[in-house]
C-alpha cells in the first residue's frame, strides 16, 4: 500500500518526518509532499501559493513543487500550495502512484472539538476521505508554549497504534487523533471520544479601531465539555475519533416546499 504524507506546518516540520518514519515501518510505501511554507488554519482550502489559478470550467492552472531531500524518504515533493489541494493533486496523481491512505500531521498542537473545521492537517485528511481514500490527522498537544522539546516519538507510536485499525476500515474513512505531550515512558492510553461542541481556543473580535479590528484569543476549559476529545486529551489520554466525510442531509429548511 501506499502512503501520502502531509501536514499544514511545512516540510520542513519534525513531526512530519515522525509519521513518515511511522509509514515505512508499517511497510507501506512512502511518499511525502507537503506545503512548502506552513498553511495552519487552512481548512481544506485549494489554493496554490505559487502558480496559476484555474478561473474557468475546462481552464488550466499550475502548482509548483520541488523535489526534497528527506532522510528514510526516497520521494519527497514541497509543494507551494495548501495542504487539502496538495492532496487532491495526489488522489490525480502527480505525485506518482495514487496513495491508498493519507497521513496528515504530526501537527503541531491539538485538533479537538469542532474547530477542527479550520485545521489545515483535518482538512487534508477530510479531502482524502471525500475522494475514498483512507486518511488520519495527528495532532501533538505542545498547548501555547515554545517549541525545541516536543514528544514527536510519543504521537508516532500512538499513530502507530492507531494505523491498523484506520487500514482495515472502509475506504473514505477518516480519523481524528490527538496525543497529550508527554514521555512515551509514561504510558499513554487511546481512547475513542467524539468531538466538543466548541475547540481550545476562539478568536473574538475585541473592539473596531478606524480600519483595523482588534482580535483576541480565548480559552475554553475542557471541563465544560465532559466526556468529549478535548475533555479526554486534557485528563492526559489520548484521543481518536472518526469524523464525518460528507455533507449530509440535516433536515428540512422551513417554508420551503421539498418538491
Amino acid at each position: 500500500m501506499r502512503a501520502l504524507i502531509t501536514n499544514d506546518d511545512g516540510i520542513d516540520s519534525p513531526g512530519l518526518a515522525a509519521l513518515a518514519r511511522v509509514a515505512a515501518a508499517a511497510g507501506l510505501e512512502v511518499v511525502v509532499a507537503a506545503p512548502a511554507h506552513e498553511h495552519s488554519g487552512a481548512s481544506a482550502s485549494i489554493i496554490a501559493t505559487e502558480g496559476t489559478a484555474v478561473t474557468a470550467a475546462g481552464g488550466k492552472g499550475t502548482v509548483r513543487s520541488e523535489r526534497r531531500v528527506l532522510p528514510g524518504v526516497e520521494e519527497a515533493y514541497a509543494v507551494h500550495a495548501a495542504p487539502a489541494l496538495i492532496v487532491l493533486l495526489a488522489l490525480h496523481g502527480s505525485f506518482g502512484a495514487v496513495p491508498d491512505v493519507v497521513l496528515s500531521g504530526i501537527n503541531r498542537g491539538a485538533n479537538v472539538g469542532s474547530a477542527i473545521l479550520h485545521s489545515g492537517t483535518v482538512g487534508a485528511a477530510l479531502t482524502a476521505g471525500q475522494g475514498g481514500v483512507r486518511a488520519l490527522a495527528v495532532s501533538l498537544d505542545v498547548g501555547l508554549r515554545e517549541g525545541g522539546d516536543e514528544h514527536w516519538e510519543t504521537a508516532a507510536a500512538l499513530a502507530a497504534r492507531a494505523l491498523p485499525g484506520l487500514l482495515s476500515s472502509q475506504p473514505g474513512t477518516v480519523h481524528n487523533l490527538n496525543v497529550p505531550d508527554v514521555d512515551l515512558d509514561d504510558g499513554v492510553e487511546l481512547v475513542e471520544a467524539p468531538l466538543a461542541p466548541f475547540g481550545i481556543v476562539q478568536t473574538t473580535m475585541t473592539e473596531v479601531d478606524g480600519d483595523e479590528v482588534r482580535l483576541a484569543i480565548r480559552e475554553h476549559r475542557a471541563t465544560d465539555a465532559p466526556g468529549s476529545d478535548m475533555e479526554r486529551l486534557a485528563a492526559g489520554l489520548a484521543t481518536i475519533t472518526a469524523l464525518p466525510t460528507l455533507v449530509t442531509r440535516a433536515g428540512e429548511v422551513p417554508g420551503v416546499s421539498g418538491r
